[in-house]
């Protein structure tokens, strides 16, 4: 199985980033998890990025704020499908991070998901992945299938409640 790559603009970006871990860890999805600045060690994002397919990566989720140019670094240096992870910042409420990642040139794609939305980036990560991986594919059936039992037994509750 390929792993997925979580790649942090800052150490702190962990806090959201554990998001991530938890639903790869659920999916039972190796990942290994890095801090690589855009701006500050572009020559290490860069060598990871162009080594990804070779060391075993399927896909990057690249978590970055702010200035969050880190996505569009990462995919245009390789071929594998980069998730950008927009992280809210203390400046514009993760806007300026959302804009950075998803305003990318045609050619360099980077799927985006929501500001701080750790969890759907590992899930798509997880779906890219189960395009040629039966196993995960059933276990997003799986994952699915709860979610709707969840959903029908939270509106049952709530008919059995007087208004």
């Amino acid at each position: 199985m390929k792993k997925v790559a979580i790649i942090m603009g800052s150490d702190s970006d962990l806090v959201v980033v554990k998001e991530a871990i938890a639903e790869l860890k659920k999916f039972e999805v190796p990942y290994e998890v890095h801090v690589m600045s855009a701006h500050r060690t572009p020559e290490q994002a860069s060598d990871f990025s162009k080594n990804a397919v070779s060391n075993g990566f399927g896909v990057i989720i690249a978590a970055a704020g702010k200035a969050a140019h880190l996505g569009g670094v990462l995919a245009s240096q390789t071929i594998i499908p980069i998730i950008g992870l927009p992280i809210k910042s203390s400046t514009l409420d993760g806007l300026d991070a959302l804009l950075s990642t998803v305003q990318m040139p045609k050619g360099v794609p980077v799927a985006t998901v929501a500001i701080d939305g750790a969890a759907n980036a590992a899930i798509l990560a997880v779906q890219m992945l189960a395009i040629s991986d039966e196993n995960l594919s059933e276990k997003l059936v799986k994952m699915k299938k709860t979610m709707v039992d969840e959903v029908i037994a939270k509106d049952k509750k709530l008919q059995e409640q007087e208004f």
